[in-house]
């Protein structure tokens, strides 16, 4: 599990540094008052550009365990996790109702 945790980081790494370029390289491949040679080396330097780097290729992961399923979104822990820390009360402002 330890070797899919490190992947998915690499992973979003990769994603963090290459967000900017490729929205920048979008915008001026679908602007259309822009000439079509740049248009279209805009679209050349889009496709060249690392298939790691897209964000549909991120899983998430618990933290803790590398469990891929039952992740709450907001803390990004797995189900099981999130029960075991909110138990022994390590999450802050969160409280078991009783």
């Amino acid at each position: 599990m330890k070797k899919m945790l490190y992947k998915d980081l690499s992973k979003r790494k990769i994603v963090a540094s290459i967000e900017t370029k490729k929205l920048l390289l979008k915008s001026i491949y679908k602007n259309s008052g822009i000439a079509t040679f740049v248009r279209w080396k805009a679209f050349n330097c889009l496709i060249n550009l690392p298939k790691n780097g897209n964000l549909s290729r991120v899983k998430n992961r618990c933290i803790f365990t590398g469990n891929s399923s039952k992740n709450n979104k907001h803390y990004r822990f797995s189900r099981l996790m999130f029960l075991k820390l909110a138990r022994s009360g390590n999450i802050s402002g969160l409280r078991k109702s009783t």
